[in-house]
């Protein structure tokens, strides 16, 4: 047993149900041990970089780690590996991270690197294809009784459709699969996947009515950080989105929003608070 393994088995990080009986919106820190993310693509693959990160955004106030071995990025160019490349980026990494002590999510859509994750110190799931591209990853997120982030997501954009709709019939499907697999509704997070399949206009009417998906009755989970769709209206490379970003997140979580996905923590958490503060201050 390494040492991040032996500090791992005492330190209980605190389940999701109870960071959200908090109340406040929960922001999940992005960790990409990747080469080629789109925004910070090979700036944490080293364990001591991912490590020093996973502090920052711990102490900036992430209530919440997502940690990604492979880019998903929702506009293409990604380059799909295997799940032995995705497992060897992760190793080197996982378990100190996750020793740190707050929850880690493993963002993954493969059934053999979440598995491998919730054995090395991940306590939650993120799966981009929301249990439908491999529908054992319901089983995984069952067997060992975690919380699932259950992701919209289409193969292509198709501007012409009411993507309401079409994110309300998935998550349809999403959940039926959830309920076959024996997942408690205690552990379901829906994502309505800001960019994943869906041109800028879609995304934005997503966030315009993000409370109609209130009507799932499970947490909402939003992630626009440095995304594509934001140059739409205000043209932009990611580096230079981090005005976007919080606006989005602040808007979503005026929605309905319970935890926010971003790159950014402490602008985001203060963005948040002050919004939050206006809000109660009439």
């Amino acid at each position: 047993m390494t040492a991040a393994q032996s500090r791992l088995s005492t330190k209980a990080p605190p389940s999701l149900p109870a960071l959200l009986a908090r109340g406040e919106v929960l922001v999940m820190g992005v960790l990409n041990v990747t080469p080629d993310s789109f925004f910070d693509g090979g700036l944490f693959v080293e364990r001591d970089a991912a490590v020093a990160q996973v502090r920052r955004m711990i102490g900036e106030g992430a209530a919440i780690i997502d940690v990604g071995a492979e880019s998903t990025r929702p506009y293409g160019g990604m380059q799909p590996i295997s799940g032995k490349e995705e497992i060897a980026r992760l190793e080197p990494v996982l378990a100190d991270v996750a020793a740190v002590g707050t929850p880690v999510s493993i963002d993954t859509m493969k059934v053999e690197v979440a598995r491998f994750a919730l054995k090395n110190g991940a306590t939650m799931m993120n799966d981009v294809w929301g249990l439908q591209r491999e529908p054992a990853m319901a089983e995984v997120a069952a067997e060992h009784g975690v919380p699932i982030i259950i992701m919209h997501n289409r193969s292509a954009a198709d501007p012409t459709i009411d993507i309401m709709k079409d994110i309300g019939a998935f998550f349809e499907r999403s959940l039926a699969i959830a309920a076959s697999a024996g997942i408690r509704n205690d552990n379901i997070i829906l994502d309505p996947g800001i960019g994943f399949g869906k041109v800028a206009a879609q995304s934005l009417t997503v966030l315009a009515r993000l409370s109609e998906l209130a009507t799932f009755g499970y947490p909402l989970l939003v992630g626009a950080s440095r995304k594509r769709f934001i140059a739409s209206i205000s043209p932009s490379e990611p580096h230079e989105r981090l005005g976007g970003s919080i606006a989005a997140h602040v808007i979503a979580a005026q929605n309905g929003a319970r935890i926010i996905r971003t790159h950014d923590v402490a602008e985001t958490i203060q963005a948040l608070q002050i919004s939050s503060a206006i809000g109660t201050s009439r």
